[in-house]
């Protein structure tokens, strides 16, 4: 019968092995054939070139169809399928004579007689023969194939000192299926007429084997096939068998529920925890809420107070204004009633005139001084705003200085202050009179004070200044003298030093160019690398550097793009091109302008410049040294 299959579809790589048993049984059932008589065909290639095999072949054509990678799923299911069917139900006995017939065992009459358990055959009567001086016969492999149609585990044939005994145990799977095989096994031999009962009364019968299912009978026997069985096996019924697995059963589905009720009882911990958590988290929420509103109300409270002051000094500027606006008003209300009184007579015309005038001059010097005290705001204003931001950009500055800035701002500040007050005063009506007066020549003094203070500090810092600048002149020269020293002294073990800033190091270009060349030409090819890239490094027209931000700062790094860089990177390799970066770095940290190497106090054992204190103590140390050596 060929595949007419009604589901046509194909299936995905998950379902190989549910479609593989499905198409099993079908063979199994007589549903889908393979054989032909004599001859072999694929039933799953009726679409294709169809053609005959041989039992062999096409087992192979199966076995290779379900293993291949590039085949739908569906065509390797049923291949793998056939291919087991083949195995298992078709393939024949290895033995010439004789064909393995599948026996259905009968049910069984007794269930309480004794079995060996695990379940094991006995097969007697295997073929030997004498050779090399003992008797060789076949192997336990041999015997399995020839009894495959039982699915057998083992096959394990029995030796004496003589060789083969012509007897072999057949070990069969420990659940049902196995016992239905060794039924079935021994079912077979007994339809051939090679049971138990035929190897007792017909001893020596032929070349045909002769086998049994081993029961009480073959486990007391004396002999290699009792002691086997007493060895490696125990007699048990079926009922005990029953037994036993409804008790293993039975402990299983306890140890599961066992198994359950932790699961169950952990998992309301988990629950407990997690509520708990939950609790907790709900709590810090809150907290964090209320942390939230509270600082949000500290704002609002600093906004309003910020609020309340801005509107406070708006409201005593516009008083002041008023104030102002009312006096001019009441001198244009005497200018007009000097008007009407103009015409009384010459001489109080020019009296009143004198009054106008003077009037007249008084309001300019009101205006004057509205103008004059604005100005004096504003610049207060901005004076406050100069002096915040350099208190500001000078927090990080010495304490002493800051000090002495915040002093002078102040000063500046009173000064502005007091000058605008005296401007003011100046200009208002009435200064002539000696309460006036007085207040101006206090104001005078105290602003002379202010500024003599200022004139002081400033004296005070351009002292310091000039120590300052003493100071480090000597320092300087000093350090200059100490590097000659050093320079003098150079040489031996000292790891403090003088280093040039800038200059290629020509042992490490040589041992880099060891690293590829021989010696000479390593030597040769470090001289002139050297001398070329000293050449670039002091060219100023060349600058590989790059700006970037770093910390709110710019910075130049090197350009790691530069053409001439990645060209040496290239040719000569990381480790010279990390040479002449370092010292383009040092070049264009010590000279960055005339490109000419520097000599710097350096500490070669740190890879550090090293301090004043260090070279000096250096000094000191090889000074004392030498001292003891004389």
């Amino acid at each position: 019968m060929e595949h007419n299959s009604d589901d046509n579809s194909e299936i995905s790589d998950s379902e190989i092995d549910e479609h593989e048993d499905k198409i099993y049984a079908r063979l199994m059932s007589g549903d889908l054939k393979a054989n032909n008589g004599e001859s072999y065909s694929c039933p799953f290639c009726s679409g294709k070139n169809k053609k005959d095999y041989s039992i062999h072949n096409l087992l192979e054509h199966a076995s290779g169809v379900g293993a291949a990678p590039n085949r739908p799923a569906k065509d390797k299911a049923t291949h793998r399928a056939l291919a087991k069917y083949l195995k298992n139900g078709l393939s024949e006995s290895l033995e010439p004579q004789s064909q393995l017939i599948a026996v259905e065992p009968q049910p069984l009459q007794n269930r309480n007689d004794k079995y060996v358990w695990p379940w094991m055959g006995v097969v007697a009567n295997v073929p030997t023969e004498w050779k090399d001086g003992r008797q060789i016969g076949e192997s336990g492999n041999r015997l399995k194939e020839k009894l495959s149609r039982f699915s057998p585990l083992k096959v394990i044939p029995l030796w004496t000192f003589r060789g083969h005994t012509g007897n072999a145990i057949v070990e069969f799977a420990r659940d049902w299926n196995g016992f239905r095989n060794a039924l079935a096994f021994e079912k077979y031999f007994e339809a051939e007429g090679c049971g138990r009962n035929d190897w007792k009364q017909k001893q020596n019968q032929g070349p045909k084997l002769f086998g049994w299912v081993a029961r009480a009978e073959d486990h007391s026997s004396p002999g290699l096939i009792g002691d086997h069985l007493r060895k490696n096996a125990d007699l048990k019924t079926i009922n005990d068998l029953e037994n036993e697995g409804t008790h293993k059963d039975n402990k299983l589905v306890a140890n599961l529920a066992n198994q359950i009720e932790v699961k169950n009882q952990y998992l309301q911990e988990l629950e407990f925890r997690y509520k708990e958590t939950a609790v907790s988290l709900e709590k810090m929420m809150a907290q964090r809420q209320q942390l939230v509103q509270a600082y949000n109300e500290e704002i609002r409270k600093m906004q309003q107070l910020a609020h309340r002051h801005s509107q406070k000094i708006i409201d005593e500027n516009q008083n002041l204004r008023s104030e102002l606006e009312s006096k001019i008003s009441e001198l244009n209300a005497r200018s007009k009633q000097f008007d009407d009184l103009s015409e009384k007579s010459d001489y109080e015309r020019r009296d009143l005139e004198q009054e106008k005038q003077k009037d007249a001059s008084k309001s300019n010097h009101l205006k004057l001084a509205t103008v004059q005290q604005q100005r004096a705001n504003e610049d207060v204003l901005r004076l406050v705003g100069d002096q915040r931001r350099e208190k500001q950009a000078a927090l990080n500055k010495i304490l002493k200085l800051e000090q002495q800035l915040e002093a002078k701002q102040m000063l500046e500040l009173e000064i502005q202050q007091l000058k605008g007050k005296l401007e003011v005063m100046k200009h208002m009506p009435g200064h002539e009179d000696s309460e006036s007066m007085n207040k101006i020549n206090k104001l005078s003094e105290e602003l002379q004070d202010k500024m003599d203070e200022l004139d002081a500090m400033e004296s005070l810092n351009q002292t310091l200044v000039i120590k300052e600048s003493k100071s480090s002149t000597e320092l300087q020269e000093a350090r200059k003298e100490l590097e000659n020293g050093l320079l003098d002294l150079s040489g031996g073990q000292a790891h403090i030093g003088i280093k040039r800033m800038g200059e290629l190091d020509v042992k490490a270009f040589s041992n880099a160019c060891r690293r590829k060349l021989s010696e000479e030409d390593a030597e040769v090819t470090a001289a002139i690398l050297c001398s070329k890239w000293e050449a670039e490094i002091r060219n100023p027209e060349w600058h590989p550097f790059r700006v970037v931000m770093v910390g709110g700062k710019h910075k130049e790094i090197i350009d790691a793009d530069d053409a001439k860089l990645q060209e040496l990177k290239e040719e000569h390799g990381e480790e010279i091109y990390s040479l002449v970066t370092k010292a383009l770095r040092e070049i264009n940290e010590h000279s960055a302008s005339t490109r000419y190497q520097v000599g710097e106090l350096w500490n070669f054992r740190e890879e550090r410049k090293a301090s004043l204190k260090e070279a000096v103590q250096c000094v000191l140390r090889r000074w004392r040294s030498n001292k003891r050596k004389r």
